[in-house]
């Protein structure tokens, strides 16, 4: 393993202020989109969006995730059908009543259109090994370093002046059987990609207060 200088370029702290405002207020700007209009979004913005989600740390830098991009309409068809399939059996058989209620207020239901109308789907996918070398070899950390990624990924999107959805219809073999995966990769993420729709509305949300969500010692 070979190591380099590391290239770090110090801000002052007026540049820190700064910048860390001007993307916490983009991140604060951030919702949940399930009506996106059907513009087409650059490819080279896709391009560096994941990218970026590519940059993530990982567990031994395995880097344990693939980035599937679907915009063929067939195929969105098909993932919207398996999609709905499944949350109607959430709503109607497996979702608790205490969970029902929690999500009632946010007028969702198995209805996902939003699956085909957004130009684009993000489809993560975790690798519990590699084995696209010489052998099966062990993946350290999968989840929690999937996670990062997504996180830097609805992050980019935001940032890049995209709306997005973290969607997660449970269980997603579906989308492995869709996509043809090989055996090491499990859904983790679904994620519509796009703008939002003349008429997009979101629900008034109150966020927990730093206090509550922070301690300092």
């Amino acid at each position: 393993m070979k190591f380099e200088r590391y290239s770090f370029k110090k801000k002052s702290p007026q540049d820190m202020i700064t910048h860390s405002n001007e993307l916490m207020r983009e991140m604060l700007n951030r919702r949940s989109i399930r009506d996106f209009s059907s513009e087409e979004i650059p490819e080279m913005v896709i391009y560096n969006v994941l990218k970026t989600a590519m940059a993530a740390p990982s567990g031994a830098n395995k880097q344990p995730w693939k980035f599937v991009v679907v915009k063929d309409e067939n195929l969105k068809k098909k993932i919207r059908i398996a999609a709905e399939e499944e949350e109607k059996k959430f709503y109607e058989h497996r979702a608790t009543e205490e969970w029902l209620k929690d999500l009632n207020k946010f007028g969702t239901d198995w209805n996902k259109p939003f699956l085909e109308n957004a130009p684009a789907l993000i489809i993560v996918f975790r690798q519990s090994y590699d084995n696209s070398g010489d052998g099966k070899r062990k993946n350290y950390y999968v989840n929690e370093s999937v996670g990062i990624a997504c996180g830097f990924l609805l992050m980019a999107l935001q940032n890049a002046g995209l709306v997005s959805l973290a969607h997660t219809p449970s269980p997603m073999g579906f989308l492995e059987r869709i996509l043809k995966r090989p055996k090491n990769e499990k859904a983790y993420l679904l994620i519509p990609v796009g703008f939002p729709a003349v008429n997009a509305q979101v629900p008034t949300l109150n966020k927990k207060s730093y206090n509550k969500s922070v301690e300092v010692f």
